[in-house]
């Protein structure tokens, strides 16, 4: 089983106590976004937990914590941006995030901290010239701390229009989003770090950036040691090649206070969900209400069964 540890919301930054307490527990219990009564219980037992997969733009809470991960197979995924605090209110100074970069790849490798630099919002201001000079500051800090970089162009979702009503953006056009791609490929080819798109049409071969994956199952092998053999995630966008895995976050429940965010697009709703939150609870967010209906939730493994016990002999 491949935990997604968030999509929805920033468990490393905001949440990292109650995971580890979580993991101390055995099991967590999330909440089916479409309907309150599907409470799904998962089991976090090692022996069960292919690898995990965070989502952060500030890792350094959990970063203290490592030692209490000792039993599993995982990698982070770092968005790090350089937008002002009119866009993202929450999130640490872009100084201190190339800091906490450096010291988790210092803990863990740069093989498993991969940076993304999403989305790529594109305005007169956010000009092409803009992303260019910008990635090449934050790529040359982070050469050698990473191997990898993902990118993705703004997505207009329905759920963040509002909050993005004060920011002039606009869709790049096909030139346009080649120029910029094809610009930062160049420059992270000269600070030896391979680009990856997320989930875009446009294809970008010529420019050597590849249709990435972040829940990946080409690194969770070479993290693991054995071959993940798993199916593509059929509740991702068509253009998402993720791998299939279990989210475990819950909406609106991040307050770094991003604008374009559509997973977190309501902000006093979060704060709320924040404040209320108790990191000794099965649930993330919220509470039991007694009418649920709570059923164990399970993947195919990844691993066959002779395989598994190789590697838990270090066999691999």
């Amino acid at each position: 089983m491949i935990l997604s540890a968030s999509r929805r919301t920033d468990i490393p930054a905001f949440y990292s106590e109650w995971f580890v307490n979580r993991l101390k527990e055995g099991f967590l219990l999330t909440v089916n976004p479409m309907n309150r009564k599907q409470v799904s219980r998962i089991s976090l037992a090692p022996e069960v937990i292919d690898c995990i997969v965070f989502w952060t733009k500030n890792p350094s809470p959990l970063s203290a914590k490592l030692a209490q991960l000792s039993d599993y197979h995982y990698y982070f995924l770092f968005t790090l941006t350089p937008y002002p605090a009119q866009l993202e209110q929450g999130v640490p100074p872009i100084e201190k995030s190339v800091e906490s970069f450096q010291e988790l790849s210092a803990l863990i490798g740069p093989e498993r901290v991969i940076w993304r630099y999403d989305p790529i919002i594109f305005s007169d201001t956010f000009s092409v010239g803009y992303h260019v000079e910008q990635f090449g500051r934050i790529a040359e800090q982070l050469e050698s701390y990473t191997h990898k970089c993902v990118i993705s162009f703004f997505d207009v979702y329905q759920k963040c229009k509002k909050n993005m009503r004060g920011i002039s953006y606009q869709s790049p056009t096909i030139d346009q989003a080649k120029t910029i791609a094809g610009k930062l490929a160049e420059v992270a080819g000269n600070h030896r770090i391979q680009l990856d798109s997320c989930a875009q049409e446009l294809d970008l071969d010529e420019f050597g950036i590849r249709r990435g994956k972040c829940i990946d199952d080409v690194l969770i092998s070479k993290i693991t040691g054995v071959e993940a053999r798993v199916a593509r995630d059929k509740n991702q966008r068509s253009t998402c090649r993720c791998v299939a895995s279990i989210d475990i976050g819950a909406y609106n429940t991040c307050i770094h206070r991003c604008l374009y965010c559509y997973a977190n697009f309501d902000h006093d709703r979060a704060e709320e969900h924040y404040r209320n939150h108790d990191p000794n609870s099965s649930l993330l967010s919220g509470r039991l209400l007694g009418d649920e209906n709570i059923t164990e939730r399970t993947m195919v493994k990844l691993f066959d069964k002779t395989a598994r016990k190789a590697r838990q002999l270090n066999l691999f």
